[in-house]
């Protein structure tokens, strides 16, 4: 395969990844914007709540992650029977994972005023957590099933299901919120009701779309029946990808803490600047996630060298990418910030963030990238380690350092993360170069 080739296969299983992520964080800050027109306090109960479970989605996307490299080996090779049998481990995996988190979510809830929290918000925060609640096992079952479409190299079906779920939420969003005067609990019934269309909705598309109606499919499903000990594969494999999610995601929780410490203009110049450079990692994202299908199709085929090469052409192009939003967010740094706040302290400071910003672009393109280079290759437990390593030993006391010691404020908390994401970056691209080249020379 020739490198305009290999970029042309990328895109085109990027893009859907990317426009469906994109339309997420869209659909976000239009949840935010209602919410927080209906009530100051109704925005602040949802903030904290939603901080919770923005934790907790990460370690249920960790493990559907665990689908695509088991997925893709098996279909690289034709084997449509364990293709399919894989599909159902995965939803009682991530099913059973989904149950897990809620009883532990449960016992949160019923510790909730013990989190020092203000009184008056408490009987906002309950209802609406407990609807968000419900809601987890049907968000476990469609990450499980979009993970299983995009192994396969259908990218585009989820990217529909999720585009209709963002449009069907933004509705009862108005419908719940202000024409039937729930606040806060009609939002929550709106994400409730739109993540349970969403596995009904992918399910009947895969179920009934051309490639599950094929006949090697068809014929495949009457010999996969039998019970699997797949199952643990994706376990073993789910665990490790969520930790290092997890511990990616804390980095970032404990240094918005760092920033309530520092004060209430770096507390909301940090929300601003993390909303806009989400923009750019869902990006990275996409192409990351499109490079782990190839990558796993090819480790399926045993095409080691191609398997390189396609890890580095995507980490080429997420740079590309990289220098295109870096720019025009310089360039535009005002008006961007215009959008969020009316606060010109708010502004100078986000004005301040931007070179850190900008600095950790490039480690976060290679932390991207390999990261899911390692998953699409099944070696996942030494990424658990490395990104112990970049956040909880290198980003976070770093973060600390240049905060309080060094007096740098919430500029010392940014400039932190240009190096606990290229440690993180440098550690999966080095594990995943030694892990490769091993298996080249014991192929030769």
């Amino acid at each position: 395969m020739n490198g305009r080739s290999r970029v042309s296969a990328i895109y085109h299983l990027a893009y859907p990844i990317v426009i469906a992520q994109l339309g997420s964080i869209l659909q976000g800050w239009a949840d935010t914007i209602m919410v927080g027109q209906y009530g100051t306090s109704e925005l602040s109960a949802a903030g904290f709540v939603n901080n919770v479970f923005n934790f907790v989605i990460y370690l249920l996307l960790g493990m559907s992650y665990a689908t695509t490299p088991v997925v893709g080996s098996h279909f690289s090779r034709g084997d449509y029977g364990k293709v399919l049998q894989t599909l159902r481990d995965s939803n009682v995996v991530n099913l059973l994972t989904s149950v897990v988190v809620v009883v532990l979510l449960l016992l949160l809830y019923i510790n909730l005023d013990a989190l020092h929290q203000p009184e008056e918000l408490l009987p906002l925060m309950r209802p609406y957590f407990l609807v968000l609640l419900v809601s987890l096992p049907f968000l476990a079952l469609f990450n499980s099933m979009k993970q299983f479409s995009d192994a396969v190299g259908d990218t585009k079906t989820p990217m529909w299901v999720m585009i209709g779920s963002n449009v069907v939420n933004l509705v009862l969003n108005y419908v719940c919120i202000f024409l039937l005067d729930w606040g806060l609990l009609g939002a929550g019934v709106a994400t409730l009701l739109s993540r349970v269309m969403m596995p009904v909705a992918l399910h009947l598309a895969l179920k009934y779309g051309a490639l599950l109606q094929s006949e090697q499919f068809l014929q495949a499903e009457a010999y996969s029946e039998h019970p699997s000990k797949g199952q643990w594969l994706l376990v073993r494999l789910g665990i490790p990808i969520s930790v290092q999610m997890c511990l990616e995601a804390g980095s970032f929780n404990v240094c918005a803490l760092f920033m309530g410490w520092i004060g209430a203009t770096a507390l909301a110049a940090h929300q601003v600047m993390c909303t806009v450079s989400t923009v750019g990692f869902m990006v990275y994202y996409g192409v990351g996630a499109a490079a782990a299908i190839r990558i796993a199709y090819f480790r399926g085929q045993d095409e080691w060298d191609e398997v390189q090469r396609t890890a580095r052409t995507a980490f080429w192009m997420s740079v590309l990418a990289a220098v295109v939003i870096t720019s025009t967010i310089l360039l535009a740094g005002v008006p961007i910030a215009r959008m969020f706040t009316t606060s010109p302290e708010v502004t100078l400071l986000f004005l301040a963030l931007l070179p850190a910003f900008a600095c950790y672009q490039l480690g976060d393109c290679l932390q991207t990238i390999y990261a899911n280079s390692l998953r699409a290759i099944q070696d996942v437990r030494p990424m658990m380690i490395s990104a112990f390593v970049a956040y909880a030993l290198v980003s976070i006391p770093l973060a600390w350092l240049l905060a309080f010691p060094c007096g740098m404020g919430a500029v010392g908390v940014w400039w932190s993360f240009p190096f606990g994401l290229t440690t993180a970056g440098l550690l999966y691209q080095l594990r995943f170069r030694w892990k490769t080249n091993r298996i080249i020379i014991q192929n030769q």
